[in-house]
């Protein structure tokens, strides 16, 4: 009779390892899933940078400093970067954005220019694509996080090698609300 139980026992603990293990491959993917999506946009952004730079260098040429600083950010390929890569260097791009941006107001003729207005309303466009994709990404990513590191689901976890995803956190110019008005 004891063998049964232990026998049962151990059954129901290989049953529970498949189904733990099955669902953390579900998440990391939908984690991949989340972060290609969101990757569609970031090289939308990544590909519009340079018409922008390009633009604004036509009539900021006092503001060589931060157009270099921009352009220095694009000098990989965007495909041969890694996940963490990408969102590094997303954020650092993302703060060279608001300053051209805030550039843009020393210049009425380059706020006035149709060529930059396009510019401006694509990104616009492309960073509320981002930020939706970001929320899905990172709802994404907690939900996986929370399964890795949540009892007793955290053991099959360490055992099969499964790491912390990282979240796409947002910049410290975005935590202080700087809002360009175009």
């Amino acid at each position: 009779m004891a063998i049964y139980v232990i026998f049962g026992i151990i059954v129901l603990l290989v049953i529970y390892i498949f189904v733990t293990y099955n669902n953390l491959i579900k998440k990391r993917n939908i984690v991949k899933e989340a972060f290609s999506t969101m990757d569609i946009y970031l090289k939308k952004r990544w590909e519009l940078v340079p018409n922008l730079v390009e633009i604004v260098k036509g009539y900021a040429k006092y503001e060589q400093e931060t157009l270099n600083e921009i352009t220095s950010l694009r000098v990989n390929s965007y495909d041969n970067m890694n996940i963490n890569k990408k969102l590094d260097i997303n954020e650092k791009l993302t703060e060279g954005i608001s300053k051209i941006m805030a550039i843009s107001e020393n210049y009425p003729e380059l706020k006035a220019s149709e060529n930059f207005l396009q510019l401006s309303r694509d990104l616009t466009k492309i960073e509320d694509e981002i930020a939706n994709s970001r929320k899905y990404y990172n709802g994404a990513v907690r939900i996986l996080n929370n399964k890795i590191q949540m009892f007793p689901s955290n053991i099959v976890a360490n055992i099969f090698g499964f790491k912390l995803a990282n979240m796409f956190e947002a910049n410290t110019e975005e935590k202080n609300s700087i809002k360009v008005e175009l």
